[in-house]
C-alpha cells in the first residue's frame, strides 16, 4: 500500500524514490510484523486466556508436558495478522507471487483454525479436524496454487538440483502433483515438530530467512546469471513476504519461548510451513527444501518410521516416542537443551542450503 502511495510521488520529493528498493521494504516489513506481533501479544493471550482456548495435553505424552496443560494456543493468528498487515503496508500488490504466498499462507491457516477452534469446543486434542478432512483441505488448497503456478507465463516447470548444474529435468504436468506434496508435505512436517515452547518458530525463522535470500537473487537477473540459478521474474517481491514472516515469528518468539505463554497451534504450524513450501516452489528452489527445513524433514520421517516399524514389528518402536524431539526428552534432556540444539541444527543447514549456490 505505501509502496503504490508514496512511490508514485518520487518526482515531488526525492526520497520517496527509496520504496522502488526491495531491500529497504524487506527491513521494514520485517520491523513492522515485529512490532505489531509485540505489542499485541499480550492483549491476544489475555483474549485466548478469555475465551479458555487453552492446549489439552496427551496423556500418552511426556509427564513434564502436564504441566502445560491450559496454556493458551491459537497464537497463530497473532502472526497471521502481523503478516498480514505488514505485506499489504510494504509489498508491491500487483506482483503474482505475493498474492500466491497469500494464497496459500492463509489457506492453510485457515484448516489449522478450523482445526484448533474444533478443539477448543471439543475440549480434546484428537476432537478437530478428522486426519481425513483436513488433508483434503489442504490438498484442495495446494491444488490451486499449484496449478496456478503451472499456468502463470513464464513460470518453468523444470527443477534445478542442488550440486549438479546440468541437471534441469522438465517435469510438464507432472510439476502439479510435485508442487502439491511439498506444499501438503511441508505443512505437515512443521505441525509435527511443533511440539516444545519454541521448536518450531526458530527453525521457521531460520528457514525463512534463507528464503528471503534465495527470493531477492532469483529475483535479481544479474545475481541469478552469476550464481546460474533460475531467474524468475517478479520472484523478488517474495523477500518482503520472507520478512514479514520472520519479524512475525521473532515478535511471537518473544512470547512462546520457554516456558511458552503461548502457543502457536495448527493456525500457526500449517500456514507456516504451507509458506516455506510456497516461498521454495516459487523461487524455484524446490528441492532445497528438504536441505533448508532438513529439521522438519527428520521430525517427520520419525513419525512414519515409527508407526512404519511399530505395525510391521507388531508394537516395537525405534524410538522411544515420535517425533524425535520426544524421543531426547525421554532420554532425559531437559526441554530447552533439545530446542536450542535443534535450532543450531537448522542453522547449519541454513548455512549449507546457500553454501549450494556455489558448489555446482
Amino acid at each position: 500500500m505505501l509502496y503504490h502511495l508514496l512511490y508514485p510521488l518520487r518526482d515531488v520529493f526525492v526520497g520517496f524514490n527509496v520504496f522502488r528498493y526491495i531491500t529497504f521494504r524487506t527491513i521494514y516489513a520485517a520491523i513492522t510484523a515485529l512490532v505489531i506481533a509485540w505489542a499485541l501479544g499480550p492483549w491476544i493471550i489475555a483474549k485466548l486466556q478469555q475465551m479458555q482456548i487453552g492446549q489439552h495435553i496427551r496423556k500418552l505424552g511426556p509427564e513434564s508436558h502436564q504441566a502445560k496443560a491450559g496454556t493458551p494456543t491459537m497464537g497463530g493468528v497473532l502472526i497471521l495478522f502481523s503478516v498480514a498487515v505488514s505485506v499489504l503496508l510494504w509489498g508491491d500488490l500487483g506482483n503474482f507471487f505475493l498474492w500466491m504466498a497469500l494464497l496459500v499462507t492463509y489457506g492453510f491457516g485457515a484448516v489449522g483454525f478450523a482445526d484448533d477452534y474444533l478443539k477448543k469446543v471439543r475440549k480434546s486434542n484428537e476432537g478437530g479436524l478428522s486426519s481425513r478432512t483436513k488433508f483434503l483441505a489442504l490438498t484442495a488448497v495446494a491444488a490451486v496454487a499449484a496449478v496456478a503456478l503451472y499456468l502463470h507465463p513464464g513460470y518453468s516447470t523444470k527443477l534445478a538440483v542442488p550440486f549438479l548444474k546440468f541437471v534441469v529435468p522438465d517435469l510438464g504436468w507432472g510439476y502439479v502433483p510435485l508442487a502439491m506434496f511439498i506444499l501438503v508435505g511441508a505443512s505437515n512436517a512443521v505441525n509435527l515438530t511443533d511440539g516444545l515452547d519454541g521448536l518450531a518458530a526458530g527453525p521457521v525463522l531460520i528457514a525463512m530467512g534463507t528464503y528471503l535470500i534465495l527470493s531477492y537473487l532469483a529475483g535479481n537477473i544479474k545475481s541469478a546469471e552469476y550464481l546460474q540459478i533460475f531467474y524468475v521474474h517478479g520472484v523478488g517481491e517474495l523477500a518482503v513476504f520472507c520478512g514479514a514472516v520472520v519479524g512475525a515469528v521473532l515478535g511471537f518468539l518473544w512470547y512462546n519461548a520457554y516456558p511458552a505463554q503461548v502457543f502457536m497451534g495448527d493456525t500457526g504450524s500449517l500456514s507456516l510451513g504451507g509458506a516455506l513450501g510456497v516461498v521454495a516452489l516459487c523461487t524455484k528452489h524446490e528441492i532445497l527444501l528438504a536441505l533448508v527445513g532438513g529439521l522438519f524433514v527428520v521430525e517427520a520421517l520419525s513419525v512414519i518410521m515409527q508407526v512404519g516399524f511399530f505395525k510391521l514389528t507388531g508394537g516395537k518402536r525405534i524410538f522411544r516416542m515420535a517425533p524425535l524431539h520426544h524421543h531426547f526428552e525421554l532420554k532425559g534432556w531437559p526441554e530447552p537443551k533439545v530446542i536450542v540444539r535443534f535450532w543450531i541444527i537448522s542453522i547449519i543447514l541454513g548455512l549449507l542450503a546457500l553454501s549450494t549456490l556455489k558448489l555446482r
